[in-house]
C-alpha cells in the first residue's frame, strides 16, 4: 500500500509540475491577445474575438495551473494559528480539510461532465458575436478539474504519510 501511495504521489506530482511549468507562460498569451485588442481598436477595426479569447486563455491558465499551485503550497490559507502548530497537527488539519476540497472537485467534475458532453453532442456555441464553439474550453476545464482532484488526492496521501511518520 505504501509503495502504491509513493508511486501515485510521484506520478501525479510529476505530471502537474511539468504541465504547470508550461502553463505558467500562458500569461504571455493573454498579454499578447489583449495587446492585439488594444492595437486593433486604436488603429484598425476592433476584433470581435479578442475579449472572449483572452477569457478562454485565462480560464486555461487558472484551471491547468491550479494543481501546480496546490503542489507548491501557494494556495491561500487562513494562517491565524496554522503557523504555530506542529507538523503532525498541520498534517491532521490538512488531511481533514483536503477532504472538503476533494468533495467539491468531485461535484464540479460530475457537473462538468454533463455540460461537456452536451457541448460536444450539440455543437454548443457562445452567444456572442464571434460565436466560438464551447467544447474546447470545457474540455480544458474538465482536464484542469481532474488534475486538481488528483493533486488533492496526492496531498491527502502525503498527509497520511506524514501522520505515519514516513517521508515521501
Amino acid at each position: 500500500m505504501r509503495g502504491m501511495m509513493h508511486g501515485f504521489i510521484r506520478t501525479v506530482d510529476a505530471v502537474n509540475y511539468r504541465l504547470g511549468r508550461i502553463v505558467m507562460y500562458g500569461i504571455f498569451v493573454m498579454v499578447g491577445i489583449l495587446l492585439w485588442s488594444s492595437v486593433s481598436k486604436t488603429f484598425f477595426l476592433p476584433s470581435l474575438w479578442t475579449l472572449e479569447m483572452a477569457q478562454f486563455a485565462m480560464v486555461a491558465y487558472y484551471m491547468l495551473g491550479g494543481p501546480y499551485s496546490i503542489q507548491l503550497g501557494s494556495n491561500v490559507r487562513m494562517d491565524l494559528f496554522y503557523h504555530t502548530w506542529s507538523d503532525r497537527r498541520k498534517a491532521w488539519f490538512d488531511a481533514v480539510t483536503v477532504l472538503f476540497l476533494i468533495f467539491y472537485l468531485g461535484v464540479l467534475l460530475y457537473g462538468g461532465w454533463d455540460s461537456t458532453a452536451y457541448s460536444l453532442q450539440y455543437g454548443e456555441r457562445s452567444p456572442t458575436a464571434w460565436r466560438p464553439v464551447m467544447w474546447p474550453i470545457k474540455i480544458i476545464m474538465m482536464t484542469g478539474i481532474f488534475l486538481m482532484l488528483l493533486q488533492a488526492l496526492s496531498e491527502f496521501c502525503k498527509d497520511i504519510l506524514r501522520l505515519r511518520g514516513e517521508s515521501f
